[in-house]
């Protein structure tokens, strides 16, 4: 009987091969949950998108509505004119309205979809619902698809559109695409279930979804205790497969700024490792702490995991590397969720790339993968980090794809690449999100950084012959320094052309800025101040030809506690000594301010009084012992110059160095 029980198991393999390969191509509604199918190669002709970005080069993507649009017609802007057969996969943007938005399919004079801008995302109507339309961190997405046979016109009957993005891909004349009708969606409302069901189980077990219908799942466990410069192998097979599910725990075994712990997999005896990149930066890690949350990728219950479907024709190995030169064991225990069903012709392998520039090449975008041969790309993170403390204009650059040769798609804005938009406003994109499908792995303006992750599923950027996707690092020219990091997950028929080998342990380990700059004219957290007799204003004022935004202390007498006080939570990446800076505005109506640690006097005295308005940098004002994360700082007005007209703080930055 025992030797019965492989032969069923590859009978039953077998057929599920054989079923599958009678199935046709599967486009429009059921692309959506039908994870098993990312593995295959694309049929469409050409993968695009339509935008609004600047076409001079510079940054108005979309601010001033000047690109917004195709053309006008009568009351109405058109925002996108596409020949069909085709399927509209997803639309995205940072500024919807209540006006009107209109679909015209095949030339008709009517439009079968008309509703409000806004509703596309609210998940109010069909048939954009909900969670395959949504919000957050400060961008509206649908994933919805609408095919058209010949054409599709989008009108928004505005004055004035402003950001948007529209990915399509348009397919060979015979392709069986059939427009969008309210029919075909109620028709087709068993797979709008199934999706919404799948978008659902975000941060939950969905390896099951990613296998085939039929296929008999196993799972294989490891345990193990890795010594620095060895490696252990969690999962290997002898003969064709696929892997449906990767989770390895505790997730805190993979973090680390050292970026040292490293996955690798190994797919039918390849050269090189299809995957080959540090551990925590693969689950979608922001500068070694587990960041996102998403429906294939993250980590959850301190388990990261992987539901990618990962097929192979005649052998697998995947195998974690503790490259670290000393200190104790990695220990971890993982599960490894299979199906004996081999790779079809017509599916690629999985593979991820890891690349870093640090720092970024003045004049040139970040690339984030460049490779020749057949395949798509299905996701990518991004962690950025710019050279000076405080600013993040780095973010304001476009990514761009060159899809077999040709510029195809042009973005308009790093956030709106990952379904966000307007980073560093509050309650936007300002702090760690995630989404099904996209998120905000980070945003920390003090330590100029930002980090995203987007996976593409209908989207996918599908290319026959070539890829290269790039992000800039400034609003124009790519002139900003920063330090990119970007994981790229594809399909490829063969190996990347490309590879980027896996540097030193050195040459990937965080770096942490020595100094932050913190500015509470615009927002960091106020920890408190005084309880009663005092004010807090924000301000920008003009002052000797300079714009400054500040945040404004007044206060009159004493606090019920003793002098008036003020303290913010800082946060740092490393625990330490720092010395304690402010920039400041002197005058006429200035106190004297002193830095406080546990009600502990630190530094000297600073009397803010002048007799003329105007602004004053880097006043020493002591040192500070601080742990990693959040920390206060804390000022008290002792008082005031007999000069001084009133008790005021007019303070516009704080900035921490960190003490060698």
């Amino acid at each position: 009987m025992r030797l019965l029980i492989p032969s069923l198991l590859a009978l039953l393999a077998a057929a599920v091969c054989a079923a599958r390969a009678d199935e046709p191509p599967i486009l429009g509604i059921a692309e959506l949950h039908r994870l098993d199918l990312l593995p295959r190669f694309r049929e469409s002709l050409q993968v695009a998108s339509i935008s609004s970005y600047d076409r001079t080069g510079g940054n108005d993507d979309g601010f001033s509505g000047k690109y917004s649009f195709v053309r006008k017609e009568g009351d109405g802007l058109v925002i996108a004119d596409l020949k069909g057969p085709g399927i509209i996969y997803r639309i995205w943007t940072p500024t919807p309205t209540d006006d009107p938005i209109e679909f015209y399919f095949d030339g008709e004079a009517q439009p079968r979809i008309k509703m409000r801008y806004r509703e596309l995302f609210d998940g109010s109507k069909p048939p954009f619902v909900a969670p395959i339309v949504g919000f957050g961190s400060g961008g509206f997405y649908s994933y919805m698809p609408l095919a058209y046979k010949t054409s599709c016109k989008v009108v928004i009957r505005a004055p004035r559109v402003q950001f948007y993005q529209i990915n399509y891909a348009t397919y060979p004349a015979d392709a069986k695409i059939e427009s969008w009708t309210e029919a075909g969606f109620a028709s087709a409302s068993a797979d709008v279930e199934k999706a919404r069901k799948l978008f659902a189980m975000q941060r939950q077990d969905i390896s099951a979804n990613v296998a085939p219908e039929g296929a008999a799942l196993k799972t294989a466990r490891a345990k193990k205790s890795i010594a620095g410069g060895k490696s252990a192998v969690l999962f290997e097979a002898k003969r064709g497969g696929r892997i449906a599910g990767i989770r390895i725990s505790p997730a805190s075994a993979l973090a680390g700024k050292d970026r040292a712990v490293v996955l690798r997999a190994t797919w039918d005896g390849e050269k090189r490792p299809a995957i080959d990149c540090p551990a925590g930066d693969f689950f979608g890690y922001s500068w070694g702490d587990p960041a996102a949350r998403s429906l294939l990728v993250g980590s959850e219950d301190d388990t990261a995991y992987m539901y990618f479907p990962m097929p192979f024709d005649r052998s697998a190995k995947i195998e974690i590397a503790n490259e670290r030169t000393g200190g104790p064991a990695v220990e971890v225990r993982s599960e490894v969720v299979y199906a004996d069903l081999p790779r079809r012709k017509d599916e690629g392998r999985f593979y991820a790339t890891w690349r870093r520039e640090n720092p970024t090449t003045k004049g040139e975008p970040f690339n984030y993968v460049k490779t020749e041969g057949r395949g798509h790309l299905v996701g990518v993170t991004l962690q950025a980090q710019g050279s000076v403390p405080g600013i993040t204009p780095f973010f304001e650059g476009d990514d761009q794809a060159w899809i077999d040769g040709e510029l195809t798609i042009h973005g308009t804005g790093s956030e709106d690449f990952f379904n966000g938009g307007w980073y560093d406003v509050p309650g936007r994109w300002e702090a760690r999100a995630s989404y099904p499908l996209s998120g905000c792995l980070d945003y920390n303006r003090p330590m100029a950084r930002s980090g995203a992750y987007r996976l593409f599923l209908t989207d996918a950027y599908a290319f026959h012959k070539s890829l290269k996707l790039d992000q800039e690092h400034a609003p124009e020219k790519n002139d900003f320094d920063a330090d990119y990091v970007g994981v790229s997950y594809l399909y490829m028929e063969n190996p990347p052309t490309t590879p980027a080998p896996l540097p030193s342990v050195a040459a990937r380990t965080v770096t942490d800025p020595p100094r932050l700059v913190f500015t509470p004219g615009w927002y960091i957290p106020i920890h408190s101040f005084s309880m009663e007799r005092a004010t807090l204003t924000k301000k920008n004022e003009r002052i000797n030809g300079r714009d400054e935004r500040y945040i404004s202390m007044r206060a009159e007498g004493e606090d019920v506690f003793g002098p008036h006080s003020i303290s913010f939570l800082c946060g740092v990446p490393a625990a330490g000594r720092y010395r304690v800076f402010i920039d400041a505005l002197t005058g006429p109506e200035q106190g004297e301010v002193r830095l406080y640690q546990n009600e502990h006097a630190v530094g000297d005295l600073a009397d803010l009084y002048a007799p003329a308005r105007t602004r004053k940098d880097r006043i020493a004002m002591g040192e500070l012992t601080m742990k990693e994360g959040q920390n206060q700082v804390f000022f008290k007005l002792l008082g005031k110059n007999e000069k001084s007209s009133a008790l005021g703080f007019d303070l516009v930055t704080i900035v921490l160095e960190r003490i060698p």
